[in-house]
């Protein structure tokens, strides 16, 4: 009986668990209501100092509970209004006890490109081989692209690299998983070495978001030859298969998707840095891995590949063709006769019957120049299809097969536009037959480095090809005359070294000192700005403007010169950046030392200071006549990384002008410290506060200094590590401690990982806050990265940017006088971006 009841027992206590666990938990249906229109999303974007309602639904029969954003108690309906982005969690019990959640997801203003349009080297165009518009573009310093065919724009999909990550923003390869249309991977890495720096990032996405995976070998993203390859391949039918074709240490193949890898038995060379610096550090190595796929099913790996091998590597590995053959996976490699020694093979492109289309270029580019010979080779004959004594082959592309196969032809190393010039030639017949078609035609031509490109595998009257200054396109290649024109909408690689907000009023929004394109004035931020004293290729280094006139700007930077010397020139315009003239005499030292560690700040119309790199800092009092040493101690040169004082005007008092020397690098041990002029920026006294301060020493990238424009003597440093501030004209300095380098077991001698503060702007303030100017900076608190915000005089710091818009680093900013909130930003070579 006893036994019993404990049953029962048993079952009665059972009971109610078993209740709740079928007890089901109650779908929630997300709203937001913003600017007073609700919206089923989980999802909102804010103006800064605006606010969203969150009221998801069901509107009865339980309770809610609120976490993150601001949100608490109880209410189902909940008003934010975040000054950074966040994200809120909605907890619903419903009647039975049953629990489920909804996250809401606020952003707080918006990141866009100020448009450019294009401005770098793009190096590699892929086409996902099974579906329609999956394009990807990588480039050599800046990141890789999505095509988005809805916009007929470019997508920017490493913007997430946090500032630790600016040296993966150069990308060698980019592969795409043939039986997944969502998964693409890049390997990146800036310039080669003999140690095992690269990257491999993988995403499950199409580039929405990444893991990554350190290699044992290193990349070269902006190193000569960056455009040959691709050197990562997938295999088409096992694509958990991967091969890497590498610059130093020989052919590389993984079986787990990426997670690890081995050398293969081509060889098991590693370059040593002696053998790279003999080559003054442009390796090439094993160029490309091309499967034979044929007869092999869906899953089963594919065993026969061949594997193009430059002449560095045929050399260091005792090799003795450029062209090897394995039938077993990798494990071993036999040498393939080829009709011409001693090239580059910098693409090879095997079509649906088994031909292989391949490239020889002397030169391993980019823009190689000849001789050059294009192939084709069935396994056993090879056969020339064309031939440039004067001109390197690129790239190519095949649509088709066999006899009415189109190819097309890149071709390197021809500039301008003229008649029987060669810059895309196009066969339709297998290569018996070639035209031009883009010389000579309408629209716009680009050519040089012409060094990849690639047939729409869907539409073969699209033929797209990489340049210098970025992606140009014909939708009618079939035409007689096709019309080509840029394909860069979204794509922005200037490498910005300087920005300059002008007071509010002015006719432009700010002056962009950018490697290669030169000095632009932006008037319009969705517009490809005009308005440039030079707009051939060349350096903007820096640009101020009078503060009281800003139609009065003085610009810096550097031409190359056609013997390929640099040479530093200064130019002004008194008229909004409408016309432009050139210095008609230069300071000492500015012809000569054109690194961008140099600077100019102008105190009134005529009035300017320019500090070359390497160089005591010189005034003019008429515009550019004559010059005058100021009385600023020269800087030594330190290990041979340039230095130069970072000179800014004081907005309120045009009289005094600030000096700043971070001490030249981070192993100096010579401390920063601040001078300061009252005549103009002719004579300088010493800041003893600033010495007194103990500033760090900092090379110039890492560290900078600003005035606030809306009060006088208002200082603000940023040392690398931490954040200083004066209000008395530099007498006495105040360090913030808000903010901390990351050092990650880096020493005091190499710097930290992730400078603690490197740059601060000032710009319009928040309408009512207690000081008279927004503070930006560019470092650490609490060991996240990101721009901060105060508009306390540093008292707190807000967030102003978020994880999606990093740009693998921040090197240049300034902030906006006429918009509140609104900051451009530099990153690592992803052009100009601003805050709304």
């Amino acid at each position: 009986m006893r036994l019993k009841l404990g049953t029962l027992m048993l079952a009665m206590s059972a009971g109610p668990v078993a209740l709740a666990q079928t007890c089901a938990p109650t779908a929630i249906t997300p709203y937001v209501n913003v600017n007073g229109t609700w919206t089923q999303t989980s999802s909102a974007t804010l103006k800064l100092g605006s606010s969203a309602i969150f009221g998801p639904q069901p509107t009865s029969g339980g309770s809610w509970s609120w976490s993150g954003c601001g949100t608490a108690g109880a209410s189902r309906e909940q008003t934010i209004s975040p000054a950074a982005a966040c994200t809120a969690t909605a907890t619903y019990t419903n009647s039975c006890g049953a629990k489920s959640q909804q996250a809401f997801s606020v952003g707080v203003g918006t990141w866009a490109s100020a448009k450019f349009g294009g401005g770098g080297y793009v190096t590699g165009l892929v086409f996902h081989p099974k579906t329609k518009d999956v394009l990807y573009a990588r480039t050599d310093v800046g990141g890789a692209y999505r095509w988005d065919a809805g916009t007929s724009s470019w997508i920017a999909i490493n913007d997430g690299f946090t500032a630790a990550e600016g040296f993966y923003h150069g990308v060698e390869s980019l592969a795409v998983d043939p039986t997944n249309d969502q998964r693409v991977y890049i390997v990146a890495g800036m310039s080669a070495s003999a140690d095992p720096t690269a990257r491999l990032y993988i995403s499950s996405n199409r580039g929405n978001s990444w893991t990554y995976v350190n290699l044992p070998f290193s990349a070269g993203g902006n190193n000569n030859g960056r455009a040959i390859g691709e050197r990562l391949s997938v295999d088409p039918t096992n694509p958990s298969i991967l091969f890497y074709a590498s610059r130093t240490a020989g052919l590389w193949k993984s079986a787990d998707s990426g997670q690890t890898w081995s050398q293969t038995g081509l060889s098991s060379t590693k370059m040593t840095q002696d053998q790279i610096n003999n080559l003054g550090g442009q390796v090439m190595g094993v160029e490309q891995l091309i499967f034979d796929n044929s007869a092999v099913g869906g899953g089963a790996t594919t065993w026969i590949m061949y594997a193009t091998i430059a002449p560095d590597y045929v050399s260091a590995a005792g090799l003795s063709s450029n062209l090897y053959k394995s039938v077993n996976g990798g494990a071993s490699w036999t040498p393939v006769a080829t009709p011409v020694t001693g090239y580059h093979i910098p693409h090879v492109v095997r079509a649906s019957d088994g031909m292989y289309y391949v490239l020889f270029t002397k030169g391993s580019g980019p823009g190689a120049g000849g001789p050059a010979r294009f192939y084709k080779f069935d396994g056993s004959n090879w056969t020339l299809l064309n031939s440039n004594d004067n001109a390197g082959y690129g790239g190519v592309s095949v649509s088709g097969t066999g006899s009415t196969a189109r190819i097309a032809l890149g071709v390197s190393g021809t500039w301008g536009n003229y008649n029987g010039q060669q810059i895309v030639q196009l066969s339709d017949d297998g290569g018996r037959n070639w035209r031009e078609i883009e010389a000579q035609t309408p629209g716009v031509t680009a050519s040089g480095w012409v060094d990849d490109i690639e047939i729409d595998p869907f539409n073969r009257d699209r033929i797209l090809h990489v340049h210098g200054g970025g992606i140009i396109e014909t939708r009618n290649a079939s035409a007689s005359a096709p019309t080509w024109s840029n394909a860069i909408n979204g794509v922005e690689e200037t490498c910005t070294l300087g920005l300059k907000t002008p007071p509010a009023g002015a006719s432009y929004a700010f002056i962009n000192s950018s490697g290669d394109v030169g000095t632009w004035l932006h008037t319009n931020l969705s517009t490809a700005p005009t308005l440039s004293p030079n707009k051939s290729w060349n350096n903007g280094n820096s640009a101020d403007m009078a503060w009281s006139d800003p139609t009065y700007i003085v610009a810096s930077g550097r031409v190359n010169n056609p013997d390929g010397s640099a040479a530093g020139v200064g130019y002004w315009s008194g008229n909004g950046g409408q016309s432009w003239a050139s210095f008609s005499s230069l300071p000492t030292g500015a012809s000569t030392n054109t690194s961008e560690a140099s600077n100019v700040a102008v105190t009134t119309r005529n009035n300017v200071v320019w500090a070359p790199a390497d160089s005591v800092p010189s005034y003019t009092t008429n515009n550019g006549a004559s010059w005058t040493a100021t009385n600023l101690p020269a800087l030594a040169i330190q290990g041979g990384v340039p230095r130069s004082y970072r000179m800014v005007a004081d907005r309120k008092n045009p009289n005094k002008v600030y000096a700043y020397d971070s001490g030249g690098a981070w192993w100096t041990y010579t401390p920063a410290k601040v001078y300061v002029s009252t005549d103009g920026g002719h004579n300088f006294t010493l800041s003893q506060g600033s010495v007194s301060a103990n500033m760090r020493f900092a090379p110039w990238g890492s560290s900078s200094i600003a005035v606030n424009p809306y009060a006088e003597g208002h200082l603000w440093v940023a040392d690398g590590l931490a954040v200083y501030r004066s209000v008395d004209s530099g007498a006495t300095w105040t360090k913030l401690t808000n903010f901390a380098p990351i050092w990650n077991g880096r020493n005091d001698w190499l710097g930290p990982e992730v400078s603690g503060a490197s740059i601060v702007a000032l710009g319009k303030p928040k309408a009512g806050a207690s000081y008279s100017a927004a503070v930006y900076v560019v470092g650490v608190i609490n060991n996240v990265w990101g721009v901060w915000r105060s508009d306390d005089a540093g008292a707190t710091w807000t967030r102003h940017n978020d994880d999606a818009h990093q740009y693998a680093g921040v090197g240049v900013m300034a902030a906006d006088q006429a918009t509140y909130g609104r900051v451009y930003v530099g990153g690592t070579c992803r052009g100009v971006n601003y805050s709304n």
